[in-house]
């Protein structure tokens, strides 16, 4: 089942391109998550059809409860990183042999088609880095990786958008920024375009995933390709947080982020995720 949220509801769509916004009182997804009622919207009425591009569409979730980001989960983004703080004389640390995560501010949250908005005290080096989203559909503590999947509502597509600048000033030791600092600044987290549910895919989760930057690839792998799958970052997670429905797991990103080019976001740009089976999330880029 894939889910909007739009400006005038939560909508279902039946067929391609088409969407059915459903006779439901939840404002959002994420709404609908939070109350346990998810397999409502699969035989709810439907109250009006419109075509994808006619309406604005929202966040799955907007406010989630907690937002999680894993960090260097992809070997081949590991690697630039480790060559890049080489060149600058600095030791890379071990490849994870455990998941690690970064929590952010919900506030960073935000839909597709929104505007991305340079930060005014790190305006220089924004970048992007396109990555598979996990959607929590029930309340998870302490799960092991083989009912993790148990707890996933679906999943969805995010930007996870940094202030080199600052992420560099706090992995080179300054105390008084952070690397989820780097990450957290308003606009800086949007997703979308919809929620896929958790039954239309099979473990382990072998997707495309592209980014573009105006139409030029930057970004070009697969989502098996991770050192920790869905089910083992939603596993970790909930060994250290209570997670509940509504929160949402950034898995990370592949390699070819703007950082390791030298080449930053400028307003104008125009950033496409795509990713298999659940779609494009668009965003473009002003000051």
């Amino acid at each position: 089942m894939r889910l909007y949220s739009t400006a005038v509801g939560i909508a279902r769509e039946d067929s391609p391109g088409l969407l059915s916004v459903l006779d439901l009182e939840h404002s959002d997804v994420g709404d609908l998550l939070r109350r346990g009622e998810l397999e409502v919207a699969r035989n709810a009425e439907v109250k009006s059809i419109h075509p994808l591009g006619e309406l604005t569409l929202r966040a799955p979730v907007a406010s989630p409860g907690q937002m999680f980001i894993a960090g260097l989960n992809y070997l081949s983004h590991a690697e630039e990183a480790r060559a890049m703080l080489a060149e600058m004389g600095r030791e890379f640390p071990a490849v994870p042999t455990t998941p690690t995560f970064e929590l952010l501010p919900t506030t960073t949250a935000d839909g597709p088609e929104s505007t991305i908005e340079f930060p005014n005290e790190a305006p220089a080096q924004v970048d992007y880095e396109g990555e598979l989203t996990v959607v929590i559909g029930r309340t998870a503590s302490d799960v092991p990786p083989e009912h993790a999947w148990d707890h996933v509502a679906g999943l969805t597509i995010a930007n996870d958008l940094t202030a080199r600048d600052v992420q560099m000033r706090a992995l080179t030791g300054d105390s008084t920024v952070t690397v989820a600092e780097s990450k957290s600044y308003a606009t800086f987290k949007p997703m979308g375009p919809c929620l896929v549910t958790a039954d239309e895919f099979s473990l382990p989760i072998d997707l495309r995933l592209r980014t573009r930057v105006n139409g030029d690839v930057r970004q070009d792998d697969r989502t098996s390709n991770v050192l920790f799958d869905c089910a083992a970052l939603v596993s970790a997670l909930s060994a250290q947080h209570r997670l509940e429905p509504g929160d949402v797991i950034l898995t990370g990103t592949p390699s070819g982020a703007g950082v390791f080019s030298k080449v930053f976001l400028t307003e104008g740009d125009v950033i496409e995720i795509e990713i298999d089976r659940i779609g494009t999330l668009r965003n473009q880029v002003a000051r």
